[in-house]
């Protein structure tokens, strides 16, 4: 594990590289920063998706991942924080389909050192919800992690339940749009429950099947609580037969406490599917 406490050697050509690139989707220019390991490549890539709006952005586990061999991308969705367009959960599904392409198309003029035969994605609540849905129908992506992932459906089946629970997603929602263009906490909520269960990640379990998955709970969170976002995950996972690991942390939404061991679990998982394993 020395990519948690060591640089690697020094003097392989070309250096390790930290590169702004600008992605297109639907029209709109996205910024993102590519971490590019030292040497010529061709270099396996995971995707890091954030979540909503996007405060923590897991550049820790970026810098961990381009040591361990590894690069990483982490771009912003359209309609946050100053990107162009609309936010909507229907636009952030889009922007990440359009960027996952693009790795898996390896066409991109600034990203000519990745490997599109070892791509995987990743991400953190809304960004564990986007890695799952995206990979789910795209059987070429060979590690796909959630890390307290927000399930869509699951909620709206709560809120179906009970009508109460509306009105404190609306306020959630709503009380983190600061950051966002022409959205607001009903719009959101609504656009929840007309997804419903279109958007139920225990739905997408059968597309899994004998694929790697890494999904990581939190105990401590008030955002996706266990019970209702990872529990019923990992059972749906494993009935479905994926080749699924799981764990659950005893922290909070962000892993505030944890990050040396989710970087742990993440950098691990992602260099023996996309370094380690060979291709089936």
């Amino acid at each position: 594990m020395n990519y948690l406490s060591a640089d690697p050697p020094s003097g392989e050509i070309p250096p390790a590289a930290t590169r702004h690139v600008t992605l297109d989707s639907a029209g709109h220019t996205l910024h993102g920063v590519l971490h590019l390991p030292a040497g010529a490549g061709p270099h396996p890539v995971l995707l890091l998706l954030h979540g909503f709006p996007g405060w923590e952005r897991n550049f820790d586990i970026a810098h961990a991942l381009r040591r361990a061999g590894v690069a990483s991308l982490v771009f912003h969705y359209r309609g946050c924080w100053g990107m162009p367009g609309d936010w909507s959960w229907a636009n952030t599904l889009a922007d990440t389909d359009t960027v996952l392409d693009t790795l898996l198309r390896g066409d991109h003029p600034q990203m000519p050192e990745l490997d599109t035969t070892r791509v995987g994605v990743a991400g953190h609540s809304l960004g564990g919800f986007l890695a799952l849905y995206t990979a789910a129908r795209r059987p070429e992506v060979r590690a796909t992690v959630s890390i307290s992932g927000f399930d869509f459906g699951a909620v709206a089946a709560a809120i179906e339940t009970d009508p109460a629970l509306l009105d404190t997603y609306v306020d959630a929602f709503g009380s983190e749009t600061s950051v966002l263009a022409n959205t607001d906490g009903e719009s959101l909520a609504r656009e929840m429950l007309e997804a419903g269960q279109d958007w139920s990640l225990r739905s997408l379990a059968a597309h899994f099947t004998d694929r790697e998955v890494l999904l990581i709970g939190t105990s401590r969170d008030g955002v996706t609580p266990s019970a209702l976002h990872h529990d019923p995950l990992v059972t749906a996972f494993t009935n479905a037969d994926s080749r699924v690991r799981q764990t659950v942390f005893d922290t909070d939404h962000s892993l505030a406490d944890h990050r040396l061991r989710l970087t742990v679990e993440v950098v691990e998982f992602a260099r023996a599917q996309l370094i380690d394993a060979r291709p089936t």
